[in-house]
């Protein structure tokens, strides 16, 4: 939020209700005043089968699925938190993709027109030769987000839906 502030330009910052109240890292610098750049993707965790690109609470889905991805299937997860999705860091995800061959985005929005679309597109325009699968994304189901709590869990991206959908990417 710092750097939004900051910033000269106009900046829309949003954050997931749903993060108030947690606590995680954001960087390795020991200095309070740290300024997360706009423009640059994040690793969060290093990975050689696939990746998984993610903002906001579903880098949280992301990284969790990632650990069982890794302790139960031997699967090697990279998980990049998108940080900006306008503009996007293309060379940290078109990087990650040459290295695993594989992408999947998550993301808490409908898939049409959402950011899953884009990152694919990207992924075809820049790393389509280095593709062993085709690009995939999980959304939000595509219908008027249910009250009960136990529907809309159905409706959201989750950590068992990461967890089945890259067991499939990697044939598994």
């Amino acid at each position: 939020m710092k750097a939004a502030i900051r910033d000269d330009n106009p900046v829309i910052f949003l954050e997931h209700e749903s993060l108030y109240g947690k606590t995680f890292d954001t960087t390795q610098s020991d200095t309070a005043d740290v300024l997360l750049p706009l423009d640059k993707a994040i690793v969060m965790r290093e990975g050689i089968d696939i990746t998984i690109t993610a903002f906001s609470i579903t880098v949280d889905h992301a990284l969790r699925a990632a650990d069982v991805l890794h302790d139960q299937y031997g699967i090697s997860a990279e998980v990049i938190n998108l940080i900006s999705l306008r503009p996007i860091d293309v060379n940290t995800v078109v990087n990650s993709i040459r290295k695993t061959s594989r992408i999947l985005n998550i993301e808490e929005g409908w898939g049409t027109c959402g950011i899953g679309a884009e990152i694919a597109t990207l992924a075809v325009e820049y790393a389509f030769d280095y593709l062993d699968c085709e690009p995939t994304r999980i959304s939000t189901a595509d219908v008027p987000m249910p009250y009960a709590k136990n529907l809309e869990e159905l409706a959201l991206p989750s950590q068992l839906k990461i967890i089945e959908t890259v067991k499939s990417m990697c044939n598994i």
